[in-house]
């Protein structure tokens, strides 16, 4: 469900808001995350408050017995799990028939909502040498939500502070809120918890750190003179006022316990299986400061809507000027989203003005005053609202007119256009013949002869015989002889290096080689994970 009038009560109560115990890693100080400027900065327009069912307390119903089955399931040992006390056991069988019974429903939208991060999660814990039961955190925390906030600032689907974030390199600003990218916030969730692992030396110490904070437990377990979760949760009542955990973190143990057990029993318990087979097919790309993701999504033929859902931490349909940002492409659109990225006017934002709201302000208003229509300042903003606030922050479409701006846009310009071409001379997939010319070209491959001067950085029309141009998009039969000519082109044996971020598809396109012959180069399948310093056979022309 989205959140309208939520999200302004969210952001208020962010800004008064100190380090609270929230279904989030704090600090390692437990520092309180830094206030941002405006309401703005804190909270997106399309946040989700997270789902009464992740911070429930709730208790047993009368009639509420569990089945000898599910029992059965409830006393397996089995991952983390240890042999667990009777009265240690009492809360996981709380949680456990909670989320079989009442919030069963929940569960199973959970279950479905997982299923497309699920596999990408447990590469990267496998790469890290985590458990793999840990995959299933991100249940406690969101649901799997990558889109929920907590009432405390945390955000996405591992549910980070700004402050923790930011220690793992996750930015979040009025452009971009990288705790919603479910890949660059998987990485950063398995390095802290590494972390914190390392810190304590014992898995449910490390899991109720990444809810209290580090320092939390570090000073409640120093208090309470032991080392064990439990026996923690036991001694609490003793513990001075400040010290004492809340009742979130004493639950947040067993409940993981629970949907441990409800996970590894699915089929048992009646539950629908989990598919393995939902990755979403992405290549990663960067994207330069200020290019206009809207437009970005209208060449691939997606709606905002649709390119948002899998690139959920931009905040704009801009990205940040400022910096290079990571946007993720569907495989079997990528080409024309970067040819798009390839042309000059991709970036029409680079003399954008960030405007501070006043008293009396409106759409209307600043619309007037800068000469941009309204649909277009909601558009750019990402917002449906009519509300406008003093001190929010909206952008500004300058398009470019500023002296400086012309300038930059100029350098780029002439920037792209030379690694256009270099780009283009990589992955050429045709050898320019004797009487060819772009129109003739163009003929052949059913494609323009504008889409075949960007996409390979052309100013003019001129063509050498035995020049590479890439075809984007071309696969009939004249293509693949084309490509049997450019494959005479004497060929060169690279080592290359796997880079992190790195995958198959985004290295073949690098080189301009197939998936499947980087695959028999060397000795892998489309399935095999690569890694960070890696090295590995291209051979390019």
């Amino acid at each position: 469900m989205r959140v309208n009038n939520y999200t302004y009560l969210l952001a208020v109560s962010l800004l008064i808001a100190s380090l609270a115990a929230g279904c989030a890693p704090k600090t390692p100080q437990d520092a309180a995350p830094p206030v941002a400027e405006t309401t703005e900065n804190l909270v997106p327009d399309d946040a989700e408050a997270l789902e009464p069912e992740i911070e429930a307390a709730p208790e047993v119903a009368p009639g509420e017995d569990l089945t000898q089955t599910e029992q059965a399931v409830l006393n397996q040992r089995f991952g983390l799990l240890f042999d667990l006390e009777p009265h240690e056991n009492e809360e996981v069988e709380l949680f456990f028939t909670y989320y079989n019974h009442k919030a069963r429903k929940t569960m199973e939208r959970w279950l479905q909502r997982s299923q497309p991060y699920l596999p990408y999660v447990r590469r990267v814990f496998t790469q890290y040498g985590l458990p793999q039961d840990l995959v299933l955190l991100p249940f406690v925390e969101s649901g799997y939500n990558v889109r929920a906030y907590s009432w405390a600032g945390a955000g996405g689907m591992w549910q980070f502070m700004r402050g923790t974030g930011k220690l793992y390199g996750l930015k979040s600003d009025w452009w971009i809120d990288e705790r919603r990218d479910p890949y660059k916030a998987t990485d950063a969730a398995a390095r802290h918890l590494r972390d914190l692992y390392d810190k304590f030396g014992d898995w449910y110490l490390a899991l109720a750190a990444y809810n209290a904070g580090e320092g939390k437990i570090s000073r409640a377990l120093k208090q309470a003179n032991c080392d064990d979760f439990f026996e923690l949760t036991e001694k609490n009542r003793k513990l001075s006022r400040r010290t004492r955990l809340k009742q979130e973190t004493r639950h947040y143990v067993p409940k993981f316990i629970a949907i441990s057990k409800i996970f590894q029993n699915l089929d048992t318990l009646g539950f629908e299986p989990v598919s393995w087979d939902m990755e979403y097919d992405l290549t990663k790309v960067e994207v330069p400061g200020g290019t206009d993701l809207l437009a970005l999504a209208r060449a691939g033929g997606m709606t905002w809507s649709e390119f948002h859902d899998l690139n959920p931490a931009f905040r704009r349909q801009v990205s940040p000027p400022h910096m290079e940002a990571v946007a993720y492409l569907p495989v079997d659109k990528a080409d024309k989203m970067l040819a798009y990225l390839a042309e000059p006017g991709s970036r029409p934002y680079a003399g954008y003005t960030r405007y501070r709201v006043r008293s009396g302000d409106s759409w209307w208003v600043i619309s007037r005053r800068y000469g941009v229509p309204i649909n277009v300042l909601k558009s750019v903003n990402n917002t449906r609202s009519n509300a406008l606030h003093p001190g929010q922050y909206v952008m500004v479409p300058g398009r470019g007119s500023s002296k400086t701006a012309v300038a930059a846009a100029a350098s780029d310009s002439s920037s792209s256009t030379a690694q256009t071409r270099a780009i283009a001379a990589k992955r050429g997939n045709y050898v320019v013949r004797s009487g060819d010319t772009l129109w003739t070209i163009a003929q052949t491959f059913n494609t323009t002869v504008s889409t075949l001067k960007k996409s390979n950085g052309l100013r003019s029309s001129r063509l050498k015989v035995g020049q590479k141009l890439y075809i984007p998009n071309s696969t009939d039969a004249a293509t693949k002889q084309a490509v049997k000519d450019a494959g005479k082109v004497k060929t060169q044996l690279v080592h290359y290096k796997v880079r992190r971020g790195d995958n198959l598809y985004s290295i073949s396109r690098k080189f301009g080689v197939k998936v499947s012959d980087l695959c028999h180069w060397n000795a892998i399948s489309t399935k095999t994970t690569i890694y960070a310093g890696q090295q590995l056979k291209v051979y390019v022309q």
